[in-house]
């Protein structure tokens, strides 16, 4: 059923204007000054009132990645790849939880802590996506896995680049070349988001159910494609 495809799309939707809102509220009140030097994402979101709107932005988008990432994993499970899934799904459900906790935590204000969700939104988050690209081609056949396969290991190559060089900006100072592969590293990993629908769109229905504990299943999952 196509809508499922949209759950990707709305994301991708979402978190793209919901920062790019928060970049430009930062510029019209003077917090960022890009004639100076283009600022981080979390520069932007760190100053009232736009502080606000992007802890917001972030925690929907935490919750969206969340959803996707569960289905996803339901979406790929058979026998020959459980461990690889299971591990993309812990990967998937730690990257949500940085996305989260680098809204909440200001870098002005916690800067240790931003730090730490930044790593997990990303690091963690790029090696999610690796293993996506690897489970593309291990999941049930179908038409668009050749070219999703590989539009997404070019992305994920492409983040690859875009983390070093936002690490090494960071590290050295060098003006807005950090700050620049920052904003593109999150446009990648929004395109790799959307990438999930054409594969969401072959879903049927998606159920959770629960168990009574004398049945020793606490949590079945059940979907069909």
């Amino acid at each position: 059923m196509w809508v499922w495809a949209l759950l990707p799309f709305g994301l991708v939707g979402f978190g793209t204007v919901g920062i790019w809102l928060v970049f430009g509220i930062a510029v019209s009140n003077g917090t960022v000054n890009i004639t100076v030097r283009f600022p981080y994402i979390s520069e932007c979101g760190t100053y009232d009132p736009q502080s606000c709107v992007f802890s917001q932005v972030c925690n929907i988008c935490a919750t969206l990645t969340l959803c996707i990432v569960v289905i996803r994993f339901q979406q790929v499970r058979h026998d020959g790849v459980s461990k690889a899934n299971n591990a993309s799904m812990v990967l998937g459900f730690f990257s949500s939880l940085g996305i989260s906790i680098l809204g909440n935590f200001r870098q002005s204000v916690f800067f240790g802590i931003h730090v730490f969700g930044a790593f997990l939104a990303f690091y963690v988050g790029l090696a999610y996506f690796w293993l996506q690209a690897w489970l593309t081609y291990k999941a049930p056949p179908s038409k668009e896995r050749c070219w999703v396969g590989s539009v997404r290991a070019a992305l994920c190559s492409v983040c690859s680049i875009l983390v070093v060089s936002m690490a090494t900006g960071l590290m050295v100072g060098s003006g807005s070349t950090g700050p620049i592969s920052e904003w593109a590293l999150v446009m990648s990993f929004f395109l790799l988001f959307g990438l999930f629908a054409s594969e969401f769109r072959h879903i049927n229905y998606h159920q959770l159910s629960v168990q009574k504990q004398s049945d020793n299943q606490f949590y079945k999952p059940a979907l069909e494609n």
